[in-house]
Formats: C-alpha cells, sequence, structure tokens
C-alpha cells in the first residue's frame, strides 16, 4: 500500500505533480495505440486509410463514451470513499461497479459490432472509406470489454491515491501494440483490420494481466462479484448517467465536428485526422491534471475540507497554465514537423499545420476546463458539469466551427476551435466560483 496517497494532507503542489506525472505517462502510452496504428497506417496504407481509422475511432468513443462516464464516476464514489477511510463502503462499491459495468460494457460491444455500417453512414464516412472503417471499428467494438476492465482497474487505483501501478498494465499493452502492428498490417498483409487486431489482442493481455497482479498483491478490496444492493445501483447510475452523458456529449460534438471536417473532401479530413492525433499528445497533461485533481479533490470533499480543496483548485489551474502554455508555444514552430510523421500529401499537411499553430495558444484555456471541471466532478455534482459541457460543444464549439468555417473557409475550423476553448473556460470558471456544487452530498449520513 506505499504507494497509496492520502491527500488529505501534505503538500499540495508537490502531490500534484508526483499523481498527477504517471498519469501523464499511463496517458501517453495509451494514446500511442492509435498514434501507432496511425503511424503504420498512414505510412504503409496511405491517407484513404488514415482517415478510415480517424473516422472509426470517433464512433468507437462515442459509443463507448456511457461507460467511460461510469468510470468517472466511480473516480468520484471511491476516492470519496477513500477520504472517509471507509474500508467496507470500499469493498461494497468495487463490487457494484464491476457487475454494472461488466454488463455495460458487453451490451455496447454488442450494439456496436451489429451497428457499424449505419454508424459509419451517419457520420457521413466517404465510400472510399467505408469498408476499412466498418472492418477496424467492428474488430475494436469485440474488445471493448478488455479496454474497459483495464481502464477501471486504473481508475480503481488512481481513486486510491495510486498512480504509478496503472503505468505498468499499459506498458505490456504498447509493447505487444508496437510488436503486433506492423507485423498484422504488413506481415499478414492485414491492412487496417490488422492494426485492429493488434490493438484488442493488446489490450486483451494487458487487462488479464492488471487483474492478476491487483489481485494477488491485494492493492485493492476487489472480490468475487455478487448482486450489488439497489441502493449501490441506483448511487453508481445517479452518477454515472449524467457522467456517461458527459462523454457523450463530448465524443458526438466531436463526431459533428468531423460532419463539418468531412465537407471539406479528403485532403482536409486527412490533414484534420492527423492534426487530431497530434492533438491528442498535446492535450494529454491538461487530461492527467484533471484526473489528478478530481481524486485529490474526491478525498478532501469526502470528510469536507472546503479550503483545501480551494488550494487544490488554484494549483491545478495554474500548473495547467505554464504546461500548457509551453505546450501550445513549441507546436506553433514544429507543427509542420509533427504533421510530416503522419501522412505526406501536401495539402493535407499544410491544412494540419495551419489548424495546429492557430488551436495550439488556445490550450490553456480548455485546460482550466479540464481542471475545474474536475474539481466540481469530485463533489458528485455531474449534471452540472453536464450542463457545462453541453454549453461548451453544442453552444459553443460545433457552432462556431461551422459558423466560421462556412464563412472563411477550412481555416474556420481552427478559429471555431480555438475561440470555443477560451469563451467555455469563462463558464467553467462561473459556475466553479459561484455554483452550489459544494452542497452536493452523495451518501447517506454514516455512509
Amino acid at each position: 500500500m506505499k504507494k497509496q496517497h492520502d491527500f488529505t494532507q501534505g503538500n499540495i503542489l508537490k502531490q500534484l505533480i508526483v499523481f498527477s506525472g504517471p498519469i501523464m505517462l499511463t496517458n501517453l502510452l495509451q494514446t500511442s495505440y492509435q498514434f501507432v496504428d496511425s503511424l503504420w497506417v498512414g505510412n504503409l496504407l496511405g491517407a484513404n486509410a488514415l482517415g478510415a481509422v480517424a473516422v472509426s475511432s470517433t464512433i468507437i468513443f462515442t459509443v463507448l463514451s456511457f461507460v467511460i462516464g461510469l468510470n468517472n464516476a466511480a473516480l468520484t464514489i471511491l476516492s470519496q470513499q477513500k477520504g472517509k477511510n471507509n474500508e467496507a463502503g470500499m469493498k461494497n462499491y468495487l463490487n457494484a461497479f464491476v457487475v454494472v459495468l461488466a454488463v455495460l460494457s458487453i451490451m455496447l460491444g454488442v450494439f456496436g459490432f451489429v451497428f457499424a455500417e449505419w454508424l459509419l453512414q451517419l457520420l457521413g464516412t466517404p465510400e472510399t472509406m467505408m469498408v476499412a472503417a466498418k472492418s477496424y471499428l467492428r474488430i475494436n467494438f469485440l474488445g471493448m470489454l478488455f479496454l474497459f476492465g483495464y481502464n477501471f482497474i486504473s481508475t480503481v487505483l488512481r481513486a486510491l491515491g495510486d498512480s504509478k501501478t496503472p503505468m505498468r498494465f499499459v506498458m505490456i499493452a504498447v509493447a505487444l501494440n508496437i510488436v503486433l502492428d506492423p507485423l498484422f498490417i504488413a506481415g499478414f498483409d492485414l491492412g487496417v483490420e490488422g492494426a485492429a487486431y493488434a490493438t484488442v489482442i493488446s489490450q486483451g493481455v494487458a487487462f488479464l494481466y492488471g487483474l492478476i497482479y491487483v489481485l494477488h498483491r491485494k492493492l485493492a478490496p476487489f472480490s468475487l462479484p455478487t448482486i450489488p444492493t439497489r441502493q449501490e445501483v441506483g448511487l453508481i447510475l445517479n452518477l454515472g448517467i449524467p457522467s456517461g452523458l458527459q462523454m457523450g456529449v463530448i465524443s458526438a460534438g466531436a463526431a459533428a465536428i468531423m460532419s463539418v471536417v468531412t465537407g471539406f473532401g479528403g485532403g482536409v479530413v486527412a490533414g484534420f485526422s492527423a492534426a487530431q492525433r497530434l492533438d491528442s499528445l498535446l492535450m494529454l497533461p491538461a487530461h492527467a491534471l484533471g484526473t489528478a485533481v478530481t481524486s485529490m479533490a474526491g478525498q478532501n470533499i469526502g470528510v469536507r475540507n472546503w479550503p483545501r480543496v480551494k488550494q487544490i483548485a488554484t494549483y491545478g489551474v495554474l500548473y495547467n497554465f505554464a504546461v500548457m502554455l509551453s505546450v501550445g508555444i513549441l507546436i506553433v514552430f514544429f507543427a509542420e514537423y509533427g504533421m510530416k510523421l503522419f501522412i505526406r500529401e501536401e495539402a493535407a499537411v499544410a491544412f494540419g499545420t495551419r489548424y495546429l499553430q492557430i488551436v495550439a495558444l488556445c490550450y490553456p484555456f480548455l485546460g482550466i476546463n479540464f481542471i475545474l471541471n474536475g474539481i466540481v466532478r469530485a463533489s458528485g455534482a455531474m449534471y452540472q458539469v453536464l450542463a457545462l459541457n453541453i454549453i461548451s460543444f453544442w453552444i459553443l464549439r460545433y457552432p462556431l466551427t461551422a459558423l466560421l468555417s462556412n464563412l472563411f473557409g477550412d481555416i474556420g475550423i481552427a478559429l471555431g476551435m480555438g475561440s470555443s476553448f477560451v469563451i467555455s473556460s469563462l463558464f467553467a470558471f462561473l459556475y466553479y466560483r459561484f455554483g452550489n456544487w459544494r452542497k452536493k452530498e452523495i451518501f447517506a449520513k454514516g455512509k
């Protein structure tokens, strides 16, 4: 248990840096699944195949978003239980989450596999990409239980204050993926399907290893699954449904923006897809800090230590701004080199470079959203965060992207995205400062 931390005391900035660092590295490793896939697919199979992978990946995240949201609910519930030192409550809610997540992940996996082509058509996938995109999508849905199994184990450990152990699981998956990707894509001549098989097999091994490792080391109080109580399932769904909808709003918003991008043709789609691969890497520090402050604030909210919660928010925002501004400045100068890692078509590289240079300096503001929404989420105020995400994506980001791309052409995509980052951070701050999220209590007295 040495690796687990009590965030209700100690130096906040040091804890934030030490705890968020492994999360950042873990997210970097996890992102490298699709990063490695994109490198091999883009270089071996071309822009059309890369676009197919990108469109499919958008749908995967959209359909699986409810399960991701349940993981966010788990972080809130379990971190508060950790702060309260409630071992029995921790064990009971772990069991309930295992049962609920298993059922839902299987249901969503079957749904995605059966309706893959319909989902791709709904997104407006070009016919030239349809066959490859459908194959990639269906194979990934077959492995959904593996993906979210080890993601859930990682979430549990982070709620307990351990951000280092999850890196071990992801390192195994990434190492396997690096070896299997070229073997399946080129060696076995499976093309885009090979990239999907490599990813699913790697994630399956990581899940099984992670499960065995945590049980053997007794890092979390897992037990044989039993039917959870109505109260436990009720709380999970009460937090998980709006949390899942938050992720749904985000991923559906990303899909809507992709529908704007596809209207500009294959070159812009390929350039935007490659830029999004880089963007997913560049936003890792902000994502990691958002997860870290949720766990840290959750433990303190469990014991109602509001002054410390405020300090966590302040340090989180300042640290985020310093890190993300540095990242933004670097990408302004090196965007073109990053684009050429994925793709060589001149028009696609030119669009992606311009896009990144515009949005890069707005990254610190998007990071503010992650930090402040993470603090609010730690209290269990999921519906409020849902409302903030609806504002961010459907009142600001998608309309601004559609409007400005209509007025200024493809460069308006970047202008709409960047301006929405800045404006939405203001809404996040206003709710954090003046909202009633601090009054939220998710457990009955003594629970």
